[in-house]
């Protein structure tokens, strides 16, 4: 699998200009105003991987096929969009739709550049994210609360369990905190994924730099950084200005163009780091002379249902999975020098797939 990740912020953020480069598209029109962007722009961006052009390289592979993650722009959030204002509830549905959520903020300083608020501060342009997304979870559960008690009182056991998972969640919105922050353990995780909330959602933070800045981040970044490492939150440092450049520039153009500014790869890269830890990604490959390719699962996945990411003809036949490690299929030059070293695998169904696994599936039809 891969993931959907929603771009969102105030206006005048940068969020579009982002996406365009993230993208390498023109999809979203960028532009100094807000509600520049009204429908949610989707881009599918390949990830990049340098295992996959090693193993690609070694076993003579015709095509490399990277896995690949969706990037939602989404339109640029006001204070009250909780209430409606701007583009209210259009803006609180599409984010209900992603898997995590990138806050973009505004971590520079041009006068030439409308800030909505009239005043630059991360931190809270962060802070009306959150609460308006806090205000429209609160909304919606409280709403289904008397529902709830009612199935209760006819006995309805699931009702008293969901019951009981909302109030934790009302509790904690009601301290004005995310809902996120009530969740305990990976069980609690998959629980609160029913609910449906915007606030459950892993956050990453984006600080928007100018491009002095893009190293090693400035004061407003820094400030940014200790929200989210308070928070277990992700945070990246990019330049929204030096992602649309590079864009237009060939691959040595561009590694040229990164090392004048004293970094060493794109923002994209590290915004992809950042997105596999924040949801527990990790990345599996498939090789053969016709294509070395890679897949996105969730950490923890079984054999059977990693298999099921090519095809559901894969899990259901699933018989066992011929495995080699990453390092084990570099080192010994390919499957035949793993097989001969005893590094080829059979595992069953109980397997959980590590990250670099080069995986084989065989399976009944």
């Amino acid at each position: 699998m891969g993931f959907k990740c929603g771009i969102v912020g105030l206006p005048n953020v940068g969020k579009s200009t982002l996406f365009n480069a993230l993208t390498q598209s023109a999809a979203a029109q960028a532009a100094n105003y807000p509600f520049c962007t009204i429908e949610p722009n989707v881009g599918d961006v390949p990830v990049p991987d340098p295992r996959l052009d090693k193993l690609a390289g070694i076993a003579a592979s015709a095509q490399t096929i990277p896995t690949r993650l969706t990037f939602v722009d989404i339109a640029g959030l006001v204070r009250g969009a909780s209430k409606g204002e701007g583009l209210g509830n259009q803006f609180l549905a599409h984010i209900r739709e992603v898997d995590a959520i990138a806050y973009v903020l505004r971590c520079f300083e041009d006068p030439d550049v409308v800030h909505v608020d009239g005043k630059v501060d991360p931190i809270a342009d962060a802070e009306t994210i959150e609460t308006e997304l806090m205000l429209a979870d609160l909304d919606s559960l409280e709403r289904r609360i008397p529902a709830l008690e009612k199935k209760i009182r006819g006995q309805d056991k699931d009702a008293k369990a969901t019951l009981a998972l909302l109030e934790r969640a009302v509790a904690k919105l009601r301290e004005g905190k995310p809902a996120r922050f009530a969740i305990e353990d990976d069980d609690d995780r998959k629980a609160f994924q029913t609910l449906g909330l915007l606030t459950s959602k892993p956050v990453l933070y984006v600080c928007n730099v100018d491009e002095a800045s893009a190293a090693s981040g400035n004061a407003l970044s820094n400030a940014v950084q200790q929200r989210a490492d308070a928070e277990g939150a992700g945070c990246v440092v990019i330049s929204a200005k030096i992602e649309s450049e590079l864009v237009d520039l060939d691959a040595d153009e561009r590694l040229a163009y990164l090392a004048d500014l004293g970094l060493d790869e794109p923002g994209l890269n590290r915004m992809i780091r950042e997105g596999y830890k924040l949801l527990d990604l990790l990345t599996y490959f498939t090789v053969g002379p016709k294509e070395a390719r890679a897949w996105t699962i969730e950490r923890g996945t079984r054999a059977p249902q990693a298999a099921g990411v090519i095809h559901t003809d894969f899990e259901k036949g699933f018989i066992r999975a011929e495995t080699i490690a990453y390092d084990d299929y570099v080192g010994l030059g390919g499957e035949s020098g793993a097989r001969d070293a005893g590094k080829l695998r059979l595992e069953g169904k109980d397997y959980v797939v590590h990250d670099g696994d080069v995986l084989h599936f065989r399976f009944a039809n």
